[in-house]
């Protein structure tokens, strides 16, 4: 699955990346609408992680779809 399937699928792949990152609010989740830098940031906020930190925790997430 590629980011534009994640996106169009957000409804349904939302609740996975709830169980990834459980600190991240429905809220949240929903205005990050599956789209790629919005997750890495509010990863990057929520859990203080850098950047890079974020990009390859959110990048190993897709990976499994």
């Amino acid at each position: 699955m590629n980011w534009d399937e994640i996106k169009g699928n957000w409804k349904q792949v939302k609740g996975k990346a709830r169980e990834k990152w459980g600190e991240l609010t429905d809220d949240e989740l929903d205005r990050a609408e599956g789209k790629r830098e919005q997750l890495v940031g509010l990863v990057q906020e929520k859990y203080g992680k850098t950047k890079e930190a974020a990009e390859k925790e959110v990048d190993d997430w897709y990976s499994k779809y």
